[in-house]
């Protein structure tokens, strides 16, 4: 482990040189077997991440930031993937950690079971049917102290509570629920993040530079810079539903996904709504440069087993040249990629859809097209629901060659909600999810 900073470090290599003995130790692979074609689209190589305790990977970080990790291990990497250069090695990220929802009174309490737990990002190997872990970052802040996973504000954030639901825990401004990851030409990374929602800007040793938020957020107490540089509408984002995917143009721009429609003017239009954004950032102007309007499909054609479009997400987006993305909608047991191009004529950024008193609000249109909104046109590639050996809650999508895509599947720390989630003992009752990365050969290419 070679630190950065007093009582700080980074997690080096592969089993024998980087992870401290305790964790490489820990470490134990396990294989799934290739699943038989079906469609035109098949799996060709599934690969598993080995069981670390999670305790002892967030305290080689950063020292003494996990004191029970009630028996979790390492997962939630699924959040999104990024190609790091060399065949097989991939960026990933994790989200805040382990979470859960608990009812106490009729009522959900999120959970945090592991409240020193740091969000990383983390390098792995894909080794034969094995997820290496072969370096990880610690994200902090500008004094080097954890972010930590926990929400930011009691005003529009959910308030977390210990393992059980019984005991209420502290916000913490700097806290941020990452998601989607690239990595800049310079060594730097960009995360998102749903609590803002926030596009981060994290330098190579993990730091947070600079945190991208709407306008009017008023978030304060953080210990690295915040710039309210975002359009104010987002700050109607659905709880827990802020940015997940995001992708970097071949020119060094951003493309910020909202995971879902906005709740305007109110939770049951954005529920049912099927329309969501994309934003455009520009990291040398700092600013937003055009915004985009995404249709979902209806929930039951993206999943044939679900009637509640309020499932409907975008989970990740991926570059695929030019002004192309591959897009992802999904439930958590489905999921189809949409090719589209971006192009000035669907910018509408600064029109009146980012009005929030326009009405009928732009989610609440039945049909924007029809009303004039140039939604973005999108052609499907493949649906994944139908490849067999695709695992559900796919977060993360890399592009390895014309014809083959990497997904990674967020196995949510092995957590499940309600009151049987851990032991009497307080320890986790596993839900036996694995991380998974998994190549599916497209037969088209891109």
């Amino acid at each position: 482990m070679s630190p950065h900073t007093a009582g700080r470090g980074r997690v080096h290599r592969s089993l024998v040189t980087g992870l401290p003995v305790a964790l490489a130790a820990a470490l134990v692979a396990a294989g799934t077997a290739t699943a038989a074609p079906s469609g035109d689209a098949r799996v060709v190589r599934t690969a598993t991440l080995g069981e670390i305790p999670l305790g002892a990977f967030s305290n080689a970080l950063l020292p003494g930031t996990v004191g029970d990790d009630r028996g979790v291990k390492l997962g939630g990497i699924g959040s999104d993937v990024y190609p790091a250069g060399r065949e097989g090695e991939y960026w990933t990220v994790t989200d805040r950690g382990p979470n859960g929802q608990i009812k106490v009174d009729g009522k959900k309490r999120r959970t945090f079971p592991v409240p020193g737990f740091d969000p990383a990002i983390v390098k792995v190997r894909v080794c034969g049917d094995t997820v290496e872990v072969i370096d990880a970052i610690p994200l902090t802040t500008s004094s080097g102290k954890a972010v930590t996973g926990l929400p930011n504000q009691q005003s529009r954030d959910e308030a977390p509570y210990t393992y059980d639901a019984g005991t209420p825990l502290s916000y913490d401004p700097n806290g941020l629920d990452t998601e989607g990851i690239v990595r800049a030409a310079d060594g730097s990374f960009w995360l998102v993040d749903e609590y803002g929602p926030s596009l981060v800007h994290v330098s190579a040793r993990g730091k947070v530079l600079t945190r991208y938020v709407p306008e009017g957020l008023h978030l304060t107490g953080t210990d690295y810079p915040v710039v309210e540089a975002l359009p104010s509408i987002l700050l109607h984002r659905k709880i827990n539903r802020g940015f997940e995917g995001l992708a970097q143009l071949p020119g060094g721009d951003l493309v910020l996904a909202l995971q879902s429609p906005l709740p305007l003017p109110d939770a049951d239009a954005g529920d049912a709504s099927r329309t969501t954004r994309l934003l455009r950032f520009s990291p040398r102007k700092k600013a937003v440069t055009a915004e985009y309007a995404y249709r979902f499909d209806p929930v039951n054609v993206v999943d044939p087993s679900e009637d509640d479009t309020s499932e409907l997400k975008i989970s990740s987006v991926v570059a695929v040249g030019g002004n192309r993305l591959l897009v992802e909608e999904r439930t958590d047991k489905a999921a189809r990629l949409q090719l589209v191009e971006l192009s000035r004529r669907s910018d509408i950024l600064g029109d009146s859809w980012d009005d929030d008193t326009t009405s009928p609000s732009l989610e609440q249109l039945d049909d924007p097209a029809a009303q004039g909104v140039p939604v973005l046109a999108k052609r499907l590639v493949v649906d994944l629901g139908k490849v067999a050996g695709v695992p559900g809650k796919i977060e993360g999508i890399a592009r390895v060659d014309r014809d083959t895509l990497a997904l990674v599947n967020d196995n949510d720390f092995g957590m499940t909600d309600g009151a049987g989630a851990f032991d009497a003992q307080g320890r986790l009752v596993d839900s036996g999810i694995r991380t998974t990365v998994t190549y599916v050969r497209l037969p088209k290419g891109l």
